[in-house]
């Protein structure tokens, strides 16, 4: 679609009339007559107030003119999977679980192919297809490109490194010392924990990317020490293999 039929679809479709969306972004209703007749498009700064106001991306907005895919790890995007910025704003250069909060998720491409690799090997596209694809395809993109003046000046890492610190001083019984957190996917770890009532209850977002790793126990046994955290919770559990049967250990604000 064009922009005039976009602008046109998304008002009507929240029952606004073009007085009431001209007045919601500060302009006149002649301005958004001429745009959903094709006379003028939005400019920059009304294109951000319509973004945010229909909950699409400005590249929708412009009847997507651009073909976008997350520039760290190659995932074509929609707007769903758009990242956002703190302010609740589209940032359509990367996928919500590459860049959440503000924050880049990846600092070591490794870490990313390592998780790409999970989701995207199936029977028509073994592991080794899939990690020569990644390993030719990532250093193409624009993030990890400019990774030093985007998140490669070390902050990112001290961070992980004192979320590692601070689930280590929680010294739980054995549980081995966390040595790394990999990025991982909210869906892939969201588990469901048992209440002593009998509900059950998930504490995480299944659209959110976390901090995370799993750790053998150190008396051995088939159970092993799930960790989770983020800028706001560390969370501590424990599970048998595939995830059965998850118990809730800390649940940590932070």
């Amino acid at each position: 679609m064009s922009t005039k039929e976009v602008i046109f679809e998304l008002r009507t479709k929240n029952g606004l009339s073009q007085d009431a969306l001209a007045e919601k972004v500060f302009v006149t209703r002649q301005a958004v007559s001429r745009w959903e007749n094709g006379e003028t498009v939005p400019n920059t700064e009304t294109l951000k107030l319509l973004s945010k106001l229909f909950n699409v991306s400005i590249n929708t907005l412009l009847g997507s003119p651009r073909k976008l895919i997350c520039q760290c790890c190659g995932m074509p995007l929609e707007d769903a999977m758009i990242s956002r910025e703190k302010d609740g704003s589209f940032n359509d250069d990367y996928c919500k679980w590459c860049y959440a909060d503000g924050e880049y998720m990846y600092s070591s491409m490794d870490d990313l192919i390592e998780v790409c690799v999970k989701n995207m090997t199936s029977p028509d596209h073994p592991e080794s297809e899939v990690r020569a694809y990644l390993n030719d395809m990532l250093p193409q993109l624009d993030y990890w490109k400019r990774y030093e003046e985007l998140g490669g000046d070390g902050k990112f890492d001290e961070f992980k490194q004192k979320l590692i610190d601070e689930i280590n001083a929680l010294h739980i019984e054995g549980m081995p010392k966390l040595e790394k957190l990999n990025a991982l996917v909210g869906s892939y770890v969201n588990l469901a924990y048992r209440l002593p009532g009998g509900n059950t209850v998930k504490f995480l977002d299944d659209n959110t990317t976390y901090l995370g790793n799993q750790l053998e126990c150190e008396f051995g046994g088939d159970r092993c020490f799930g960790v989770l955290a983020n800028m706001d919770f560390i969370l501590v559990c424990t599970y048998g293999r595939g995830g059965e049967d998850p118990e809730l250990l800390i649940y940590k604000k932070r």
